[in-house]
């Protein structure tokens, strides 16, 4: 145990009032005491006595300039303590509960009396135990302790001081919200309550992190999403023991089931109607304070390839677009892969012009073709992260200038081949249509496993690397659901959504793979309505039109 935390925990013990007259007693009792000391405060009352809690929040926040401990009294009588950290709390608000309690009378001073006739706060909580007091004050509450009562209240006066709700950065749409999540957590819980308004949008509250208390929330309907699935949920993030949590990819990599797989098996979005599409579809969110990603578990392979814009535009723009995606996927991991190949050992598959050309083109390269590929996607992946790492204003301009200049360049050279230079670029524009950002990471990784498969055996190197893939997505899981879902195990009426995306009026019952409590989410009725009538034809609305006329005159 740390030096540090044991002081700590010796300083809780002494406090109790444990260990008196005994010299080695409080340090070997440390020992004994739980690691997380939160869970110690938790246990650890307020006095009654305000010097003694005075002097207790004074040792627990040595050195912390930052943590305010104002003593003054009540009508000139009755002291008390306000806790809070400068530059969490709204300065304005915590004046005017100033003056408001400085004016009270001797018989106004009892914590509940306070809470329900005195403050004009209608965030407060009342709280008897230290754990709860450090948690809210560094959260940015106020925290009101009075001479003679066991209790305090906690008075929700944060500060304002926040990113304003802008569009998403990687997730941008043509047609559909422009909101995005930002990084305070009640902020991203409105965007999600204001789409959603219903009773069964339940949240739970939970901390994770010994020493950053990052407060998380576990969102979802409580009528679609199954009861086991929510519980494991919470029960994964409750084993997570660590001593900060700063981004959601941290919560993400504990939970997930295959620790060591290069596939996504949690999604993250930054998008509220994202997140609202998935809890209707029954699965379950998870918001982390201090991130604009949110979390949606379970997530399948095939959603990799689904945008939210698919929903917004007719389904036939939108089935097109998915193809394509399966295709430019298919280009992204093989592209590099089948040129190697064909033009190592497979050269009779080309037609003899194209296969001359080539031939041509490559014959002052120094290097054969796998080298050559190699040193190609290397190049051009870093000027992808380099495009990345940049200011927005330069990025987008480094990444694709530096890909054209440095391509004309090393033809010039002969460094590399023009074909070559051809089969890169349609590979880096390919794996940009991949929607999902961590999906196209890993694509990105497996495409040079698949080229060394292809440098090595042709075209049978290329068919065991894919085999091996397959082999490794049909294995995993993500929360109790198949990754290959609803492709394996199959599910025809789920490949409504995946082969194709049929319109919504086709799509009365939500996904099979994702275990929810019900199924239906569209009338069957109306939906026989639409599908067979399809409305009132355009003379059938004159006819009424023209029929109500002769009425009304």
């Amino acid at each position: 145990m740390a030096f540090a935390k044991k002081g700590l925990l010796e300083l809780i013990l002494r406090f109790r009032g444990q260990g008196e007259g005994q010299e080695n007693a409080p340090s070997e009792a440390a020992d004994a005491l739980d690691y997380h000391f939160i869970a110690e405060l938790k246990k650890t009352s307020l006095s009654p006595s305000l010097d003694a809690n005075y002097q207790f929040l004074k040792q627990l926040f040595d050195d912390c300039s930052d943590v305010v401990i104002r003593e003054f009294q009540i009508d000139e009588a009755v002291p008390a303590l306000l806790v809070l950290v400068d530059g969490l709390v709204n300065s304005e608000l915590v004046n005017q509960a100033m003056k408001t309690l400085m004016v009270l009378g001797d018989d106004e001073t009892d914590i509940e009396r306070i809470l329900g006739n005195i403050l004009p706060v209608s965030q407060t909580q009342v709280t008897d135990n230290f754990g709860d007091l450090l948690q809210g004050v560094l959260s940015g509450d106020t925290c009101l302790i009075v001479e003679n009562n066991t209790k305090a209240i906690l008075m929700g006066m944060r500060g304002p001081e926040k990113r304003a709700v802008a569009p998403p950065d990687t997730e941008s749409v043509v047609r559909g919200p422009k909101e995005g999540f930002v990084e305070n957590l009640r902020t991203n819980t409105s965007l999600i309550r204001r789409r959603l308004k219903t009773p069964r949008l339940k949240m739970k509250s939970m901390t994770v992190g010994r020493e950053s208390n990052t407060s998380l929330v576990i969102v979802y309907l409580d009528d679609l999403a199954m009861p086991s699935m929510v519980e494991e949920v919470v029960k994964r993030i409750q084993r997570i023991d660590i001593d900060g949590i700063l981004e959601s990819g941290y919560i993400e990599e504990l939970i997930q089931d295959d620790a060591y797989s290069p596939f996504p098996q949690i999604q993250n979005t930054e998008r509220p109607d994202v997140v609202t599409s998935g809890l209707l579809a029954g699965r379950v969110a998870i918001l982390i304070d201090g991130t604009p990603f949110a979390l949606l578990v379970p997530f399948v392979f095939v959603q990799i390839l689904q945008a939210s814009e698919d929903y917004y535009e007719r389904y036939q723009v939108a089935t097109l677009l998915r193809w394509l995606r399966y295709l430019f996927l298919f280009l992204s991991l093989t592209t590099p892969a089948l040129y190697v190949a064909i033009t190592t050992f497979h050269q009779d598959l080309l037609p003899t012009t194209l296969m001359l050309s080539v031939a041509a083109a490559r014959e002052a390269i120094p290097f054969p073709a796998f080298v050559e590929a190699l040193i190609m996607e290397i190049t051009f992946e870093a000027l992808r992260e380099a495009g990345v790492r940049l200011p927005k204003a330069v990025g987008s301009a480094v990444s694709i200038l530096g890909a054209l200049v440095i391509g004309q360049a090393a033809v010039q050279a002969g460094i590399v081949s023009a074909p070559m230079v051809i089969v890169v670029s349609i590979t880096g524009i390919a794996s940009f249509t991949i929607p999902r950002f961590n999906g196209a990471i890993a694509v990105r990784m497996l495409r040079f496993p698949v080229l060394f498969g292809g440098a090595l055996f042709g075209l049978y190197g290329i068919f065991i690397c894919m085999m091996i893939m397959i082999g490794h997505l049909a294995n995993l899981r993500s929360f109790g659901v198949p990754y290959l879902s609803p492709i394996g195990p199959l599910s025809m009426g789920d490949l409504k959504d995946v082969a194709v995306r049929a319109p919504l009026w086709k799509m009365i019952e939500r996904p099979a793979f994702l275990p929810v409590q019900d199924t239906q989410r569209m009338d069957a009725e109306m939906v026989s309505h639409i599908s067979q009538d399809g409305g009132m034809s355009g003379d059938d609305i004159l006819h009424k039109f023209k029929s109500s006329e002769e009425e009304d005159n």
